[in-house]
């Protein structure tokens, strides 16, 4: 863990207290530091990865689309950060050994299953969190964000963390064992319950396509 890692840690913790009203709920749910983790969120940021940092208060890795690393500035801050590239038009299997490295030494992943910012609702779950998770037997925290949808758009104006942000980790689960290659169907279906809990930890205007079932009434 570098000190920028840790400098920029602390700076957003204080932005987030200072300017914005932040509320983290589930904390309980988070397991005790040691053994492999994957934290999987929707994704309305390209801030999402910092935020969920220090609302899980771990070191947390993740994959971002290889072109933000080609800026000159932006590239070596992200390396030092924790983030490593993603090549997003095909299977990048250098992406993959990294990710399956971290898992097996005890790291902390985060992933963004849509693949994607979606900032106007979930959008449909894609399968590599599967894969990893299958591979490596991590467990998965659920998480839900709400209110980071403009954080980091320059263009708008919200590069700083203001107004209503909520973190609302659910509870820890493990996806069944299964032996051998699995099938798309299965891997999709799969994918489609991690992404229903993460959906059941939102408000509905941000479920999109992974509305939380109505119960009947008795």
């Amino acid at each position: 863990m570098s000190n920028l890692y840790k400098i920029c840690v602390a700076v957003q913790k204080l932005q987030v207290n200072v300017l914005a009203d932040w509320h983290v709920s589930g904390k309980e749910n988070i397991p005790p530091p040691g053994g492999s983790l994957i934290v999987a969120s929707n994704h309305l940021s390209q801030c999402d990865p910092s935020y969920l940092t220090i609302s899980v208060n771990r070191w947390i890795r993740f994959l971002a689309k290889r072109e933000l690393f080609e800026n000159p500035m932006a590239g070596p801050l992200l390396y030092w950060y924790g983030a490593y590239p993603l090549n997003r038009s095909g299977v990048d299997i250098t992406a993959y050994k990294f990710a399956m490295n971290l898992l097996k030494t005890d790291g902390t992943l985060a992933l963004f299953p849509e693949g994607t910012r979606s900032p106007t609702g979930l959008r449909k779950g894609e399968t590599g969190i599967v894969k990893l998770a299958l591979a490596s037997g991590a467990p998965i925290l659920p998480v839900g964000i709400t209110g980071t949808e403009n954080f980091g758009n320059w263009s708008r104006g919200a590069f700083f963390p203001t107004g209503v942000v909520r973190v609302k980790i659910g509870k820890l689960f493990s996806l069944p064992v299964i032996e051998g290659k699995i099938s798309n169907e299965v891997a999709q279906s799969l994918s489609d319950s991690i992404m229903q809990r993460i959906s059941n930890l939102l408000p509905p205007e941000y479920q999109g396509v992974y509305p939380t079932p109505k119960r009947s009434k008795s």
